[in-house]
């Protein structure tokens, strides 16, 4: 990953929690959402925002395989990546734009969270790639993405970046599948499995 930062990650569980707090910072990351959006209904996750929210990810830590990956800059936490099976987000399983595009049995990219001082420091490919190594050793073998892929001299907004930036996967090897809307395309990337 030459001219890319160097980081580490770790699992999110009870022993990384409260580095997995201090990238969420005190509102959770988004407006409460401690990385549940996908994982529940729109009625719950609004219910539970904030602390709901919050705790509801804290017992989903305590289980195996870790719901992700807290990211790493010279030992500071400074990263968070949702990454698990497709079954994890039935939300995401709704949705016209990131319903499945066929049968592949993949892991997803949900969500890719970077801390406020740290945004703009070019660390999502590398948080993407720890994202794809912490599967291949879960002998998955594709992960899939839905990133937003703003128009060019465009930002994406915070409400639709949490997905990732479209240009951040392909840097990571990963190809477009298919399109639904103009700026959201499907993306995956095939792993070699070690299992």
């Amino acid at each position: 990953m030459a001219g890319l930062p160097d980081i580490t990650s770790a699992p999110l569980t009870q022993d990384t929690w409260t580095d997995f707090e201090q990238v969420m910072g005190a509102n959770g990351g988004a407006r409460g959402c401690w990385c549940m959006h996908w994982r529940m209904s729109f009625a719950e996750w609004e219910k539970g925002r904030g602390d709901g929210n919050r705790s509801h990810l804290h017992e989903r830590a305590l289980t195996d395989p870790p719901p992700g990956l807290v990211c790493y800059l010279d030992d500071e936490p400074v990263g968070w990546v949702a990454v698990g099976d497709r079954s994890e987000y039935p939300r995401m399983q709704r949705s016209p734009v990131m319903r499945p595009v066929d049968d592949t049995t993949a892991w997803v990219i949900s969500c890719l969270y970077v801390s406020a001082p740290h945004r703009g420091a070019r660390l999502q490919t590398p948080m993407i790639h720890a994202a794809c190594d912490f599967a291949t050793g879960h002998g998955i073998s594709a992960v899939d993405a839905y990133p937003v892929d703003p128009p060019k001299g465009k930002r994406a907004g915070a409400d639709n970046a949490m997905t990732g930036i479209a240009s951040a996967f392909r840097a990571a090897g990963f190809k477009e599948l298919a399109r639904p809307k103009p700026d959201r395309p499907v993306m995956r990337r095939k792993l070699t499995t070690t299992t």
